[in-house]
């Protein structure tokens, strides 16, 4: 009897999920986290009548409202402007926030991973979470460190359940299959498929988290204007994530800054992701204004790195051998030799190699020829909606291989982010920089900092 009504309760959760009404909480971790970091004092008063008070009832909460179609919504939730209408009313119905759990839960569960209660660990710690998140909850503290010294701190703390509710949406891929299909109604999305679930099942794991955070922190240790909080090891496990605590603007106040301002934000950003993806071969598979917090000239502080990406050499190779042959040698023959081998478009394909070499490279407009730009919403829209048109003849032949799904993904993000920017700035000059293949010298005096980083880190 258990079993059949456990059945008919999956069959029925399938069934929301095939048509996507679901009521899918995602209150986005780091978007949250973003309003926690930004002030002395949380910026919303959270209901206590809406608290979760047992693991029971936080399990039957996610399975309304959370699970991996939440997860994607919250990937593509600010490119809506460009994605199809279909698409675009799914991840409508994936915007509700989640109550908060218990204060005597969040102790459960950081006693089970840290082996020690919230005020043995603490000196002072925020009963009220500041924020409630997709996969967790974010709470400010102040701990004692190793050597008695006090840190401000930002606790992160697992749902119990989370991991549950997104194991069994994975288990169900041709659900996530027919959600893809919206966007792309002409591919097979079964390599996407496999990475989305690949790279969500990682975002579970708090500990590979710090792995990925402290790797990044590392990497751009002393950096003049890209900073990434310090992961705080003896306080962090699989469900418990701590780090240095940062205050800094929201997305949302730094867009009322003067444009250079904004000039600066945007280069940063853009210096962020390409020097990640050439140098580090990683990048946050999921880049959204919420990950972000800003400071004055154009200092900005990167958070959440629970979906990291790390690529391969093979892969890198063929990612700027297309930038190679698209933005700096123009040669469409190569270009449509590498999307060939890279599994990008079929090899028979019955389609011109300047009608294949015009659909492919979009991507690279911003940085084809040396000029000074002006990018907005409407342009980054325009990109958005050409990835998505799959009425063209070419796209009949052509899919998003595994290694190019959080590619796309990013520059989508970042483009989107420019466009809300009106970001202004000569993008050539500042990829030959990044590029590995021209590494020109420095463009702007933001460039010059990175240029003077760079020579010191190189010295030791």
């Amino acid at each position: 009897m258990k079993l059949a009504i456990r059945s008919r309760t999956r069959l029925r959760r399938n069934a929301r999920l095939a048509a996507l009404g679901t009521r899918v909480g995602i209150g986005h971790a780091s978007t949250a986290a973003r309003k926690i970091f930004a002030g002395a004092k949380r910026r919303e008063e959270l209901s206590r009548a809406r608290e979760l008070q047992t693991a029971e009832q936080i399990v039957n909460e996610l399975g309304n409202m959370k699970g991996a179609l939440m997860k994607l919504g919250q990937m593509a939730s600010y490119l809506d402007e460009g994605l199809p209408e279909p698409f675009r009313l799914a991840l409508a119905q994936l915007q509700t926030n989640a109550p908060p759990m218990s204060h005597e839960l969040v102790e459960a569960v950081i006693m089970q991973d840290l082996g020690a209660s919230i005020s043995d660990i603490f000196v002072e710690f925020d009963r009220d979470p500041i924020a409630a998140a997709s996969i967790g909850q974010v709470h400010r503290a102040l701990a004692k460190q190793p050597d008695g010294t006090l840190l401000a701190v930002a606790v992160k703390v697992q749902y119990p359940g989370v991991a549950e509710a997104i194991a069994a949406d994975l288990r169900t891929a041709d659900l996530l299959g027919a959600l893809l299909a919206f966007g792309f109604k002409s591919l097979n999305p079964q390599e996407m498929v496999e990475e989305i679930k690949e790279r969500l099942t990682e975002e579970l794991d708090y500990e590979q988290e710090a792995r990925h955070q402290m790797l990044f922190h590392d990497f751009y240790r002393d950096h003049p204007f890209i900073h990434i909080p310090a992961v705080v090891p003896h306080l962090s496990a699989s469900h418990v994530l701590t780090s240095e605590l940062v205050e800094g603007a929201t997305w949302a106040e730094m867009l009322t800054w003067d444009q250079n301002e904004r000039n600066q934000v945007g280069e940063a950003i853009f210096r962020f992701v390409f020097r990640s993806l050439y140098r580090f071969r990683a990048f946050n598979g999921d880049p959204h204004p919420g990950n972000y917090l800003f400071h004055r000239n154009g200092r900005v502080t990167f958070l959440d790195f629970g979906l990291v990406k790390h690529f391969s050499i093979a892969e890198m190779d063929a990612f700027q051998g297309m930038v190679k042959a698209a933005a700096i040698d123009n040669d469409v023959a190569e270009f449509r030799r590498i999307i060939e081998v890279a599994g990008m478009l079929s090899p028979d394909a019955p389609v011109t190699t300047e009608d294949a070499g015009e659909y492919f490279s979009h991507f690279y407009e911003p940085v084809r020829e040396s000029r000074v730009m002006t990018w907005s919403g409407e342009y980054a829209s325009s990109i958005v909606r050409h990835t998505f048109d799959r009425t063209s003849p070419i796209a009949q032949y052509s899919t998003v291989p595994r290694a190019f799904v959080f590619i796309q993904r990013i520059n989508l993000g970042l483009y989107a982010l420019l466009g809300q920017l009106g970001a202004i700035g000569n993008y050539r000059l500042m990829a030959e920089e990044l590029w590995p293949m021209t590494n020109s010298a420095a463009s702007t005096p933001m460039g010059e900092q990175e240029e003077e980083w760079l020579r010191l880190r190189a010295n030791g």
